[in-house]
């Protein structure tokens, strides 16, 4: 131990707190005799300089989750340093790849942090936040239309493995280069190929600039895989509290953040429940997507997506339903649709926003509601159609319909459209004088360059009949 890391032990020590002695080590879990009083979450220093912080609390002695990976041995000593686990925050953050520690690792040098700031902070009071009112612009077609999500909601993305859930949520990662909004991308226990692909594709976009990606690899210990979702809360905490900055936070994803939890618990010899995860697993997770909202002191809004793996397909299993009922809704990706070759594998019939539609205008509602009837009708048109029953004209143009309204959902990672160039798209195909034959990618073209001159409801009107105008060359009815 350096003179210098026992000075700073010491010190803690003359100060009057707490000491214990370390009696059993397995791994990161260390059991400390004699520590009391005490928190949970309180932080702890080791005589040779390394830290942790209390995880559970029996009469005898306490289980501390190391954070270092220094050699400890039986018999050294531990002391409080603080009452909470808290974490470097600041704007310089902003741009940069950090690890769960807070040091950066994209090779860019040191971060100036800003403060500290309390890695499990409490969600704010109700007295303090205000209604939800805003559209959060995804990008995404079928998401903004039929299963919007507002800023400060919490909206959960459930999938089954390599159903597109990381690739939607870089998506919407992506369209917030338009946006005002600050990105904090959180990955848990994930590989070094998928860390590449997600930083890659946010600096091709050109968003990097304006994110924060928290990483935690499958090569550090479960303490790092259990804290990074509250190191990137506290990161957008401080920037939408402290620095009136709108954020949205994607945890990806929170499965592997309970497999880790359960393992550390299970190793604390916690009694285990269903699926063998702790009692308090469903706390652990609320205390950490309540977080999210919209504050009243300065009506800015933190937004989190949290992204949870669905085994086999199957939603009602435990740890997806604890998900759902905490959030705001969900958007759920159905493997079958994958198979049909849509993207975002979107399941109409089982995804749900609760809280959405309040930021949709008057037209985004009725588009809305004229979709979900025409999906419906093109649906059931699909399956008489399937056995080669002859169809009606009426039927027919049903499934003309829900196959353009299909073409125009589906986009491949890195396309996204403004909310003016989805309506746009949604008229022309919705209309009763819509063309049989339409080309979608060219439509999508010439709307995303149409929606650039809209800035009042006339102008809209203007740049929808300038659309038709401009594709009625190109299409035969």
């Amino acid at each position: 131990m350096s003179a210098e890391a026992n000075k700073h032990f010491q010190s803690f020590v003359d100060a009057g707190k707490p000491v214990g002695e370390v009696i059993a080590i397995n791994s990161f879990l260390v059991q400390i005799r004699g520590m009391q009083p005490v928190n949970i979450q309180a932080l702890i220093i080791f005589d040779d300089g390394s830290q942790g912080f209390v995880h559970h609390i029996l009469e005898d002695r306490i289980y501390v989750l190391r954070l270092n990976n220094s050699k400890l041995r039986i018999g050294a000593l531990a002391v409080v340093q603080q009452e909470d686990l808290v974490t470097k925050v600041g704007r310089d953050y902003v741009g940069r790849v950090i690890s769960v520690t807070g040091e950066p690792i994209d090779g860019k040098g040191p971060i100036a942090a800003d403060a500290n700031w309390p890695v499990f902070n409490g969600a704010p009071p109700i007295y303090q936040r205000e209604l939800l009112s805003t559209q959060l612009e995804t990008g995404v077609t079928l998401i903004d239309t039929l299963f919007p999500i507002v800023r400060g909601q919490r909206l959960a993305l459930l999938g089954d493995s390599k159903s597109g859930k990381s690739t939607l949520a870089t998506q919407i990662a992506i369209n917030q280069r338009q946006t005002d909004q600050i990105v904090v991308y959180v990955m848990i226990t994930k590989r070094r190929s998928d860390i590449d692909l997600l930083l890659s594709r946010l600096n091709e976009a050109g968003v990097m600039k304006k994110s924060i990606v928290v990483v935690s690899t499958i090569f550090e210990s479960l303490v790092s895989s259990y804290l990074a979702p509250y190191v990137g809360c506290a990161l957008a905490e401080y920037l939408w509290q402290t620095a009136d900055q709108d954020v949205v936070i994607f945890y990806d994803d929170l499965s592997t953040h309970a497999f880790a939890y359960r393992e550390i618990s299970l190793l604390s010899g916690v009694s285990p429940g269903r699926d063998s995860y702790p009692g308090d697993i469903f706390h652990a997770h609320s205390s950490l997507l309540e977080r999210a909202g919209k504050l009243s002191a300065n009506h800015k809004c933190l937004t989190a997506i949290p992204l949870v793996l669905t085994e086999g397909g199957d939603i009602s299993t435990y740890l997806p339903t604890n998900v759902m009922s905490i959030t705001d809704g969900q958007w759920i990706l159905d493997m079958n649709v994958f198979r049909a070759g849509l993207r975002p594998a979107i399941s109409v019939g089982l995804s749900v926003t609760r809280v959405g539609g309040v930021g949709q205008n008057q037209r985004q509602r009725a588009q809305n509601a004229q979709v979900f009837k025409t999906l419906t009708e093109y649906n059931r048109a699909k399956e008489y159609a399937h056995f080669g029953t002859e169809v009606s004209t009426s039927t027919r143009k049903v499934l003309i319909k829900g196959q353009q309204l299909n073409q125009i959902f589906t986009q491949i990672p890195g396309e996204t459209y403004s909310l003016a160039a989805q309506q746009l798209m949604l008229d022309l195909v919705l209309a009763d004088d819509a063309p049989d034959s339409l080309d979608i990618p060219l439509l999508k073209r010439a709307a995303t360059e149409a929606a650039s001159s809209i800035t009042s409801p006339d102008s809209y009107s203007a740049a929808l009949a300038q659309l038709k105008s401009q594709l009625a060359g190109g299409v035969h009815r």
